[in-house]
């Protein structure tokens, strides 16, 4: 909630939980904690239409950024869950070589999402790079080496960790009125300024 009663809420800590949540509850599935359910409806609602909700918010203040994330990733979210119902209904089903290239678009999408993240701070840059190893991983596992299916959902609890510990710094700072959690310098630093001045630029 705004303090002064006029400034808009920052739509990301929903986008952000969203995909947290969701990243989460998948990896303890992919790692046969849990069964699909549970993955299915919170991928849809809160991974799904909520994220995607959060990022036609983010498109209402200018951020590029926030707007394709979480709209592509909300939209992501949505497809996997009624591709996996549609493979359990057999309608339009999909092989496991499918869903590989699913997931292989969706890593190249992310290798051009981790070049912007790199610029905005630490925390954002390790939670796209966790995303982009998990998907190369997921990619790898469907194509015939299911061990890294394994691997990738290890590494991407951690993306859901820095996908929440993003969503919680933002509260806490809106909350007690300072940065509680550091979010770090970006991994890439402003170039032209480094030319200009002589110096990094810090954020």
């Amino acid at each position: 909630m705004s303090h002064n009663g006029t400034a808009a809420a920052n739509p990301a800590v929903v986008g952000l939980g969203g995909f947290g949540l969701t990243t989460f509850l998948l990896q303890l599935h992919n790692l046969e904690l849990m069964s699909a359910g549970p993955v299915l409806w919170v991928g849809l609602i809160y991974g799904g239409l909520a994220q995607m909700i959060a990022g036609f918010q983010e498109q209402k203040t200018g951020s590029h950024f926030g707007y394709s994330a979480f709209v592509s990733y909300g939209a992501f979210w949505i497809a996997l869950c009624l591709l996996l119902m549609a493979n359990h209904f057999g309608i339009f089903t999909s092989s496991t070589t499918d869903v590989g290239w699913f997931m292989a678009a969706w890593t190249i999408y992310t290798v051009m999402m981790c070049i912007a993240a790199f610029r905005i701070h630490a925390a954002m840059a390790f939670t796209f790079l966790t995303l982009l190893i998990g998907f190369v991983g997921l990619v790898i596992g469907h194509f015939g080496a299911p061990t890294f299916n394994t691997l990738a959902a290890i590494d991407l609890l951690f993306c859901a960790f820095g996908a929440w510990y993003m969503m919680i710094g933002v509260i806490l700072k809106d909350v007690y009125g300072h940065e509680v959690l550091p979010m770090g310098k970006p991994w890439i630093s402003d170039l032209r300024a480094e030319k200009n001045l002589g110096a990094p630029v810090a954020s």
